[in-house]
């Protein structure tokens, strides 16, 4: 079995702690791997390594910053089938999945390292004479990479790529459920020469203790953090003790709205995968249904015959499986549990509601539920898992009213041929992200961010580099006189 280090100031480096923390396969409940349960005292060497290198690494060029992060794209794709086992066996992805999650993080450090020459400030007229403004974007320093457990190698990405092409150093903390894909990623920034030892430094433990440690720290000049929202709370509460940025992408309870003028083969196909996708675990899967009634029987008829041709089974055994386990015991009694108290709140089962009957592991059925209030707990709380609630409609302004009514706005949905619909759902919709007859995923290119609850600033494209620069104003006077 497999025993972790820290990884601090370009060495392999024990914790401070005694404790450790067991990391288990989800799909055999097997004990894979250890990690340490590092301390606050861990974070300040941690942060120390970063902060004074990071001095270095803003005066590196941005090419030669740019070339050494496609180069950890380039590493990555060579260890492709590492980390895409190593993610099936931590998480419990799908192999179509796990591997799409490696070739997307792939792909981002590729498209992040062309960024570097395109970091730009800009000159404008002063309203003095013999005087320009310029105004410089530079880096904001040390950042605090905080993963969560259902995407650890593509959001990992997300935050090293942009920090390290932007000049930025980072201390990363994975999540305590999946670390193993961060620690081999450790394994090709440590066999990097190029990259100046305390650029990149890993502590791996709670989110109690380790994040809140970094969330706090005077060094640390922004928290990028991924996560839920008492947790995305905690990172505020004490990051606001230094005034210190904070980058939060956190819940979400995306609504997919079908009219009665959609595809309704288009929008099974894309629902299913959009709630199903990373087996119900992640903050943009579709959460809920409204369906106008006239065309309600039929789509949930449809989407009940979609449900029922998957495949559950441990991913890593079966290539073919469609649905794989819940990453924890405490997220599969979760699931149960909010699936029992819909039915007590009137709804009914259309396909599912239990437990999959498999030996080991922690496996739920794909699960649709109908006759839905959309007051019940199940519309309104995140569910995370592979379960559906679908309730009613009459009208688009029902429709709308229902899907903005409530405390996330991060990714939404619509289902139609009518573009007056669309563009009405587009424009009304209280929501960072509107996927328009398609599932739900976004772009590298794009910009990932939500409102109310689900977050703060963004991540992709250009917009989400810029929350990795500074900006700073030099009014520079000059003598203009003849010779």
């Amino acid at each position: 079995m497999i025993e972790h280090k820290l990884y601090i100031n370009g060495q392999y480096t024990e914790s401070s702690g005694e404790e450790w923390i067991d990391i288990v396969n989800p799909a055999t409940e097997e004990v894979i791997s250890k990690t340490p349960k590092g301390t606050s005292q861990d974070v300040d060497h941690a942060v120390e390594a970063a902060f004074q290198a990071q001095k270095e690494w803003e005066l590196t060029p941005n090419i030669e910053r740019g070339k050494m992060v496609r180069k950890l794209g380039d590493e990555i794709e060579n260890k492709r089938d590492t980390f895409i086992e190593l993610l099936q066996e931590e998480q419990g992805k799908d192999y179509e999945l796990a591997s799409g999650e490696i070739d997307l993080a792939i792909d981002y450090f590729r498209y992040m390292s062309e960024w570097a020459r395109r970091i730009e400030g800009e000159i404008v007229p002063s309203d003095r004479p013999n005087e320009n403004i310029f105004i410089y974007k530079k880096p904001i320093g040390v950042v605090a990479g905080i993963v969560p457990w259902n995407f650890p190698v593509f959001i990992l990405a997300r935050k090293v790529a942009t920090a390290l092409v932007t000049g930025c150093t980072i201390v990363l903390k994975p999540s305590q459920q999946t670390p193993n894909t961060a620690m081999e990623f450790t394994k090709i920034i440590d066999s990097m020469e190029e990259i100046p030892r305390g650029v990149y430094n890993v502590v791996t433990g709670t989110g109690s203790e380790i994040g809140n440690s970094l969330a706090k720290h005077e060094k640390v000049q922004m928290v990028s953090m991924t996560g839920s929202v008492p947790a995305g709370t905690k990172v505020m509460e004490a990051a606001a003790q230094n005034i210190t940025k904070v980058n939060l992408e956190l819940g979400g309870k995306a609504p997919a709205i079908v009219t009665a003028n959609a595809d309704l083969d288009t929008a099974v196909e894309s629902i299913t995968t959009s709630r199903l996708a990373n087996n119900g675990q992640a903050c943009t899967n579709a959460e809920r249904v409204y369906v106008h009634e006239s065309v309600a029987d039929e789509l949930i008829e449809k989407l009940k015959q979609s449900f029922e041709q998957l495949t559950i089974d441990d991913p890593r055994q079966n290539k073919d499986a469609d649905v794989g386990p819940l990453v924890s015991k405490d997220r599969l009694e979760t699931v149960e549990g909010m699936v029992t108290d819909a039915i007590k709140e009137g709804a009914q089962v259309a396909v599912g509601g239990e437990r999959a009957s498999l030996a080991k592991g922690y496996f739920y059925k794909p699960t649709i539920l109908t006759n839905v209030s959309h007051d019940s707990t199940v519309m309104q709380e995140e569910i995370f898992g592979p379960v559906i609630p679908i309730s009613t409609f009459q009208t688009l302004d029902e429709a709308i009213d229902k899907g903005n009514d409530t405390e996330f706005g991060l990714s939404s949905s619509v289902y139609t041929e009518d573009l007056n619909e669309a563009m009405r759902v587009v424009n009304e919709l209280k929501f960072g992200e509107t996927f328009v007859n398609r599932e739900n995923f976004e772009a590298v290119q794009g910009y990932h961010a939500g409102m109310r609850k689900s977050g703060l600033g963004g991540a992709d494209g250009k917009h989400g580099m810029e929350d990795f620069l500074v900006t700073q104003v030099a009014y520079m006077q000059y003598n203009n006189k003849k010779k």
